[in-house]
Protein backbone atom coordinates (compact mmCIF):
# COMPACT_ATOMS: atom_id res chain seq x y z
CA UNK A 1 0.00 0.00 0.00
CA UNK A 2 2.88 2.56 0.96
CA UNK A 3 4.81 1.79 -1.99
CA UNK A 4 1.48 2.10 -4.16
CA UNK A 5 1.10 5.52 -2.90
CA UNK A 6 4.79 6.84 -3.36
CA UNK A 7 4.49 5.41 -6.98
CA UNK A 8 1.04 7.77 -7.51
CA UNK A 9 2.61 10.71 -5.88
CA UNK A 10 5.57 10.26 -7.97
CA UNK A 11 3.17 9.99 -10.98
CA UNK A 12 1.74 13.54 -9.76
CA UNK A 13 4.68 15.06 -9.32
CA UNK A 14 6.26 14.54 -12.81
CA UNK A 15 2.53 15.29 -14.39
CA UNK A 16 2.76 19.04 -12.46
CA UNK A 17 5.86 19.57 -13.28
CA UNK A 18 5.55 21.40 -16.72
CA UNK A 19 3.07 23.79 -15.06
CA UNK A 20 5.77 24.23 -12.06
CA UNK A 21 8.46 25.00 -14.89
CA UNK A 22 5.60 27.30 -17.02
CA UNK A 23 5.36 29.08 -13.94
CA UNK A 24 9.20 29.87 -12.95
CA UNK A 25 9.32 30.88 -16.06
CA UNK A 26 7.39 33.65 -15.97
CA UNK A 27 5.73 35.68 -18.35
CA UNK A 28 6.24 34.93 -22.31
CA UNK A 29 7.61 37.20 -24.89
CA UNK A 30 5.12 38.18 -26.04
CA UNK A 31 3.14 38.89 -23.29
CA UNK A 32 5.71 41.22 -21.70
CA UNK A 33 5.91 43.01 -25.26
CA UNK A 34 2.39 43.43 -25.20
CA UNK A 35 2.32 44.75 -21.85
CA UNK A 36 4.67 47.97 -23.57
CA UNK A 37 1.60 48.88 -25.86
CA UNK A 38 -0.65 51.80 -24.62
CA UNK A 39 -3.19 52.30 -28.20
CA UNK A 40 -6.06 54.14 -29.38
CA UNK A 41 -8.88 53.07 -31.16
CA UNK A 42 -12.33 54.71 -32.55
CA UNK A 43 -15.74 53.69 -31.15
CA UNK A 44 -17.94 54.42 -28.40
CA UNK A 45 -17.58 50.50 -27.62
CA UNK A 46 -14.32 48.80 -28.05
CA UNK A 47 -14.40 46.70 -31.77
CA UNK A 48 -13.89 43.05 -31.54
CA UNK A 49 -9.82 43.36 -33.13
CA UNK A 50 -8.71 45.00 -30.13
CA UNK A 51 -10.68 43.17 -27.84
CA UNK A 52 -8.90 39.63 -29.78
CA UNK A 53 -5.50 41.44 -29.12
CA UNK A 54 -6.04 42.55 -25.03
CA UNK A 55 -7.07 38.64 -24.44
CA UNK A 56 -3.64 37.32 -26.25
CA UNK A 57 -1.41 39.97 -24.40
CA UNK A 58 -0.75 41.76 -27.71
CA UNK A 59 -1.94 45.34 -25.52
CA UNK A 60 -1.06 46.52 -22.14
CA UNK A 61 -3.31 49.67 -21.78
CA UNK A 62 -5.43 52.29 -24.19
CA UNK A 63 -6.01 55.48 -24.18
CA UNK A 64 -9.67 56.98 -24.78
CA UNK A 65 -10.42 60.49 -26.68
CA UNK A 66 -13.36 62.29 -26.67
CA UNK A 67 -13.13 63.63 -30.17
CA UNK A 68 -11.88 62.18 -33.60
CA UNK A 69 -8.99 63.65 -35.09
CA UNK A 70 -10.43 62.65 -38.58
CA UNK A 71 -14.16 62.12 -37.92
CA UNK A 72 -15.01 64.42 -35.13
CA UNK A 73 -17.35 63.87 -31.81
CA UNK A 74 -17.99 61.17 -30.08
CA UNK A 75 -14.82 58.94 -30.32
CA UNK A 76 -15.05 56.89 -27.16
CA UNK A 77 -16.57 59.27 -24.78
CA UNK A 78 -20.17 60.60 -25.13
CA UNK A 79 -21.65 60.07 -21.61
CA UNK A 80 -20.73 58.74 -18.03
CA UNK A 81 -23.34 55.67 -18.80
CA UNK A 82 -21.88 54.57 -22.53
CA UNK A 83 -17.90 54.97 -20.55
CA UNK A 84 -18.28 53.06 -18.19
CA UNK A 85 -19.94 50.22 -20.55
CA UNK A 86 -17.03 50.85 -22.41
CA UNK A 87 -14.37 50.13 -20.01
CA UNK A 88 -15.75 47.42 -18.03
CA UNK A 89 -15.94 45.42 -21.75
CA UNK A 90 -11.91 46.64 -21.89
CA UNK A 91 -11.57 44.73 -18.53
CA UNK A 92 -13.54 42.03 -19.48
CA UNK A 93 -11.40 40.70 -22.01
CA UNK A 94 -7.90 41.18 -20.28
CA UNK A 95 -8.90 39.54 -16.28
CA UNK A 96 -9.69 43.02 -14.44
CA UNK A 97 -5.97 44.44 -14.97
CA UNK A 98 -6.08 46.50 -17.84
CA UNK A 99 -4.61 50.49 -17.60
CA UNK A 100 -7.34 52.85 -19.22
CA UNK A 101 -5.89 56.38 -19.44
CA UNK A 102 -7.27 59.78 -20.39
CA UNK A 103 -5.90 63.43 -20.33
CA UNK A 104 -7.77 64.49 -18.07
CA UNK A 105 -5.66 68.09 -17.14
CA UNK A 106 -8.69 70.23 -16.94
CA UNK A 107 -10.06 73.41 -18.86
CA UNK A 108 -9.27 73.14 -23.28
CA UNK A 109 -8.05 69.72 -22.15
CA UNK A 110 -10.85 67.82 -20.70
CA UNK A 111 -11.73 64.38 -22.02
CA UNK A 112 -14.22 63.92 -19.71
CA UNK A 113 -16.30 67.33 -20.82
CA UNK A 114 -19.32 69.22 -18.36
CA UNK A 115 -21.13 69.23 -21.40
CA UNK A 116 -21.35 65.52 -21.78
CA UNK A 117 -22.26 64.93 -18.20
CA UNK A 118 -19.01 64.52 -16.71
CA UNK A 119 -17.48 66.93 -13.74
CA UNK A 120 -16.06 70.24 -14.60
CA UNK A 121 -12.80 70.30 -14.34
CA UNK A 122 -11.10 74.00 -14.29
CA UNK A 123 -7.35 74.59 -16.02
CA UNK A 124 -4.34 74.06 -14.86
CA UNK A 125 -3.77 78.11 -15.24
CA UNK A 126 -6.66 78.77 -13.15
CA UNK A 127 -5.94 75.82 -10.54
CA UNK A 128 -2.29 77.78 -10.07
CA UNK A 129 -3.85 80.72 -8.63
CA UNK A 130 -5.81 78.64 -6.09
CA UNK A 131 -5.04 77.12 -2.43
CA UNK A 132 -3.49 73.82 -2.48
CA UNK A 133 -5.90 72.31 -0.18
CA UNK A 134 -8.79 73.35 -3.35
CA UNK A 135 -6.23 71.91 -5.96
CA UNK A 136 -6.09 68.47 -4.00
CA UNK A 137 -9.94 68.82 -3.90
CA UNK A 138 -10.35 69.30 -7.44
CA UNK A 139 -8.10 66.42 -8.29
CA UNK A 140 -10.02 63.59 -6.07
CA UNK A 141 -13.09 64.70 -7.37
CA UNK A 142 -11.70 64.20 -10.94
CA UNK A 143 -10.45 60.98 -9.70
CA UNK A 144 -12.99 59.47 -7.78
CA UNK A 145 -15.59 60.33 -11.68
CA UNK A 146 -12.81 58.89 -13.28
CA UNK A 147 -12.20 55.19 -11.43
CA UNK A 148 -16.21 55.10 -10.74
CA UNK A 149 -15.74 55.36 -14.73
CA UNK A 150 -13.27 52.31 -14.99
CA UNK A 151 -10.37 54.87 -16.22
CA UNK A 152 -7.45 54.03 -13.82
CA UNK A 153 -5.07 56.71 -15.34
CA UNK A 154 -4.83 60.29 -15.84
CA UNK A 155 -2.40 61.54 -18.07
CA UNK A 156 -1.68 64.34 -15.96
CA UNK A 157 -0.67 66.83 -14.02
CA UNK A 158 1.43 69.03 -16.82
CA UNK A 159 4.18 70.11 -14.88
CA UNK A 160 5.75 72.31 -17.30
CA UNK A 161 7.01 75.74 -16.66
CA UNK A 162 6.10 78.58 -18.63
CA UNK A 163 9.04 79.71 -20.12
CA UNK A 164 7.80 80.60 -23.65
CA UNK A 165 5.85 84.13 -24.15
CA UNK A 166 4.37 81.79 -27.10
CA UNK A 167 4.07 78.41 -25.49
CA UNK A 168 1.86 76.70 -28.84
CA UNK A 169 -0.15 73.67 -27.54
CA UNK A 170 0.81 74.17 -24.11
CA UNK A 171 0.70 77.81 -22.39
CA UNK A 172 -1.97 79.54 -24.94
CA UNK A 173 -4.21 76.82 -24.03
CA UNK A 174 -3.69 77.22 -20.05
CA UNK A 175 -2.40 73.87 -19.40
CA UNK A 176 0.80 75.00 -16.74
CA UNK A 177 0.21 75.82 -13.44
CA UNK A 178 2.47 78.85 -13.54
CA UNK A 179 6.18 80.00 -14.08
CA UNK A 180 8.03 79.11 -10.62
CA UNK A 181 9.42 75.70 -10.40
CA UNK A 182 8.25 75.38 -6.54
CA UNK A 183 4.74 76.72 -7.10
CA UNK A 184 4.18 74.65 -10.12
CA UNK A 185 5.44 71.49 -8.40
CA UNK A 186 3.39 72.14 -4.91
CA UNK A 187 -0.01 72.75 -7.21
CA UNK A 188 0.72 70.19 -9.30
CA UNK A 189 1.74 67.26 -6.83
CA UNK A 190 -1.73 68.46 -4.76
CA UNK A 191 -3.63 67.93 -8.13
CA UNK A 192 -2.16 64.24 -7.96
CA UNK A 193 -2.71 63.73 -4.55
CA UNK A 194 -6.02 64.01 -5.22
CA UNK A 195 -6.16 61.78 -7.70
CA UNK A 196 -3.84 59.21 -5.86
CA UNK A 197 -6.17 58.95 -2.97
CA UNK A 198 -9.32 58.50 -5.62
CA UNK A 199 -7.34 55.47 -7.01
CA UNK A 200 -5.78 56.54 -10.08
CA UNK A 201 -2.82 56.81 -11.21
CA UNK A 202 -0.97 60.35 -11.82
CA UNK A 203 1.27 61.09 -14.62
CA UNK A 204 3.86 64.06 -14.52
CA UNK A 205 4.66 65.00 -18.05
CA UNK A 206 6.51 66.30 -19.77
CA UNK A 207 9.99 65.06 -18.97
CA UNK A 208 12.46 66.83 -19.03
CA UNK A 209 10.51 70.33 -19.93
CA UNK A 210 8.80 71.42 -22.53
CA UNK A 211 8.06 74.53 -21.09
CA UNK A 212 10.28 76.99 -23.09
CA UNK A 213 9.30 75.30 -26.71
CA UNK A 214 8.03 78.09 -29.38
CA UNK A 215 6.81 74.98 -31.34
CA UNK A 216 4.03 72.55 -30.77
CA UNK A 217 5.54 68.97 -30.60
CA UNK A 218 2.33 67.84 -31.64
CA UNK A 219 3.38 69.18 -35.37
CA UNK A 220 7.38 69.70 -35.19
CA UNK A 221 10.11 68.89 -32.83
CA UNK A 222 10.61 71.89 -30.59
CA UNK A 223 14.11 72.37 -30.23
CA UNK A 224 14.79 73.96 -26.44
CA UNK A 225 18.94 73.87 -26.12
CA UNK A 226 19.31 77.33 -25.66
CA UNK A 227 16.15 78.09 -23.49
CA UNK A 228 15.81 75.01 -21.63
CA UNK A 229 16.89 75.50 -17.99
CA UNK A 230 17.84 72.65 -15.13
CA UNK A 231 15.40 74.45 -13.48
CA UNK A 232 12.29 72.74 -14.84
CA UNK A 233 13.88 69.51 -12.76
CA UNK A 234 12.56 70.47 -9.97
CA UNK A 235 9.34 69.29 -9.95
CA UNK A 236 9.99 65.83 -10.53
CA UNK A 237 12.79 66.33 -7.75
CA UNK A 238 10.15 66.90 -5.67
CA UNK A 239 7.91 64.62 -6.58
CA UNK A 240 10.60 61.81 -6.08
CA UNK A 241 11.62 63.05 -3.14
CA UNK A 242 8.15 62.41 -1.46
CA UNK A 243 7.89 59.19 -2.96
CA UNK A 244 6.10 59.46 -6.30
CA UNK A 245 4.48 56.58 -6.96
CA UNK A 246 2.74 57.89 -10.47
CA UNK A 247 4.40 57.50 -13.70
CA UNK A 248 6.25 59.94 -15.68
CA UNK A 249 5.44 60.86 -19.36
CA UNK A 250 8.89 61.82 -21.50
CA UNK A 251 8.66 64.64 -24.51
CA UNK A 252 9.17 64.23 -27.96
CA UNK A 253 11.73 67.84 -27.41
CA UNK A 254 14.71 68.47 -29.17
CA UNK A 255 17.88 69.46 -26.25
CA UNK A 256 21.24 69.63 -27.25
CA UNK A 257 23.21 69.69 -24.59
CA UNK A 258 21.01 66.53 -23.27
CA UNK A 259 21.78 64.33 -26.46
CA UNK A 260 22.89 66.21 -29.40
CA UNK A 261 21.48 63.21 -31.80
CA UNK A 262 17.76 62.29 -30.17
CA UNK A 263 14.95 63.87 -28.85
CA UNK A 264 14.05 62.98 -25.57
CA UNK A 265 11.58 60.06 -25.42
CA UNK A 266 14.09 58.39 -27.55
CA UNK A 267 17.58 58.88 -25.97
CA UNK A 268 18.61 57.42 -23.19
CA UNK A 269 20.98 59.95 -22.35
CA UNK A 270 17.68 61.82 -20.96
CA UNK A 271 16.09 58.79 -19.65
CA UNK A 272 18.00 56.10 -18.32
CA UNK A 273 21.08 58.62 -17.65
CA UNK A 274 19.26 61.88 -16.64
CA UNK A 275 15.71 60.10 -15.42
CA UNK A 276 17.04 57.34 -14.08
CA UNK A 277 20.27 56.83 -12.69
CA UNK A 278 21.00 60.60 -12.05
CA UNK A 279 17.36 61.80 -10.69
CA UNK A 280 16.96 57.85 -8.98
CA UNK A 281 13.16 57.36 -10.72
CA UNK A 282 12.59 53.60 -11.00
CA UNK A 283 8.69 53.63 -11.94
CA UNK A 284 7.31 53.21 -15.25
CA UNK A 285 8.06 55.81 -17.76
CA UNK A 286 5.45 56.30 -20.76
CA UNK A 287 6.49 58.06 -23.95
CA UNK A 288 4.60 60.32 -25.79
CA UNK A 289 2.11 59.66 -28.50
CA UNK A 290 4.08 57.97 -31.09
CA UNK A 291 2.30 59.06 -34.08
CA UNK A 292 2.95 62.86 -33.16
CA UNK A 293 4.84 65.15 -36.00
CA UNK A 294 8.10 65.50 -33.80
CA UNK A 295 8.93 61.88 -34.48
CA UNK A 296 6.65 60.66 -36.66
CA UNK A 297 7.90 62.68 -39.50
CA UNK A 298 11.32 61.25 -39.02
CA UNK A 299 10.96 57.44 -37.90
CA UNK A 300 9.08 55.00 -39.05
CA UNK A 301 7.21 52.62 -36.34
CA UNK A 302 9.71 49.97 -35.84
CA UNK A 303 13.24 52.64 -35.41
CA UNK A 304 10.66 54.53 -33.46
CA UNK A 305 10.28 51.10 -30.81
CA UNK A 306 13.52 50.02 -31.13
CA UNK A 307 15.16 53.46 -29.88
CA UNK A 308 11.99 53.86 -27.58
CA UNK A 309 12.82 50.58 -25.54
CA UNK A 310 16.51 51.26 -25.24
CA UNK A 311 16.22 54.54 -24.15
CA UNK A 312 14.34 53.29 -20.92
CA UNK A 313 10.70 53.97 -21.72
CA UNK A 314 8.11 51.16 -20.41
CA UNK A 315 5.04 51.88 -21.95
CA UNK A 316 5.09 53.19 -25.53
CA UNK A 317 1.71 55.44 -26.70
CA UNK A 318 -0.09 55.18 -29.79
CA UNK A 319 -3.17 57.24 -29.52
CA UNK A 320 -3.89 56.20 -33.03
CA UNK A 321 -5.32 59.65 -33.87
CA UNK A 322 -3.60 62.28 -35.58
CA UNK A 323 -2.99 59.18 -37.95
CA UNK A 324 -5.62 56.35 -37.89
CA UNK A 325 -5.15 52.59 -38.43
CA UNK A 326 -7.45 50.07 -37.08
CA UNK A 327 -4.60 47.82 -36.86
CA UNK A 328 -2.06 50.61 -35.42
CA UNK A 329 -1.92 48.11 -32.20
CA UNK A 330 -0.91 45.35 -34.27
CA UNK A 331 1.42 46.49 -36.10
CA UNK A 332 3.34 48.04 -33.10
CA UNK A 333 3.29 44.01 -31.62
CA UNK A 334 4.54 42.92 -34.97
CA UNK A 335 7.34 45.67 -35.13
CA UNK A 336 8.36 44.84 -31.13
CA UNK A 337 8.62 41.14 -31.45
CA UNK A 338 10.52 41.30 -34.94
CA UNK A 339 13.30 43.99 -32.96
CA UNK A 340 13.28 40.84 -30.53
CA UNK A 341 13.76 38.14 -33.10
CA UNK A 342 16.60 40.33 -34.67
CA UNK A 343 18.36 40.66 -31.32
CA UNK A 344 17.98 44.42 -31.59
CA UNK A 345 15.70 44.41 -28.13
CA UNK A 346 16.23 41.49 -25.26
CA UNK A 347 13.78 39.64 -23.38
CA UNK A 348 15.65 40.70 -20.18
CA UNK A 349 15.61 44.86 -21.25
CA UNK A 350 11.49 43.63 -21.77
CA UNK A 351 11.43 41.99 -18.13
CA UNK A 352 12.70 45.56 -17.03
CA UNK A 353 9.33 47.06 -18.24
CA UNK A 354 7.66 44.35 -17.29
CA UNK A 355 8.07 44.19 -13.45
CA UNK A 356 7.44 48.18 -13.59
CA UNK A 357 4.08 47.94 -14.95
CA UNK A 358 3.00 44.93 -12.89
CA UNK A 359 4.49 46.99 -9.93
CA UNK A 360 2.23 49.73 -11.19
CA UNK A 361 -0.55 47.49 -11.64
CA UNK A 362 -0.29 45.73 -8.45
CA UNK A 363 -0.83 48.95 -6.32
CA UNK A 364 -3.37 49.98 -8.82
CA UNK A 365 -5.69 46.89 -8.06
CA UNK A 366 -5.03 45.99 -5.01
CA UNK A 367 -5.72 49.65 -3.73
CA UNK A 368 -2.64 50.43 -2.53
CA UNK A 369 -2.23 53.47 -4.85
CA UNK A 370 -4.64 55.47 -2.78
Amino acid sequence: MIRRMGIIICMLLVAAAPAQKAALAGPSVERMAGAMIMTGFRGTMPPESLLRAIRAGHVGSVILFDRDKKQGDPRNIESPAQVKALTSALQKAAGGRLLIAVDQEGGKVSRLKAKRGFFPLPSAREMGGMEQGRVRDLGRKAGEEMRSLGINVDLAPVVDLQRSSISPGLGDMGRLFGSAPRQTARHALAFAEGLQKSGVIPVLKHFPGLGSASRDSHLDLPDVTRSWSREELEPYAMAFAKGWHGMVLVAHVYNGRLDPALPSSLSGRVVNDLLRTEMGWNGVVVSDDLQMGAVARTYGIKEMIRLAVLAGCDILLFGNNLDYHADLHERAFNAMMELVREGSISAGRLMQSWRRIEKAKSRLFAGDNR
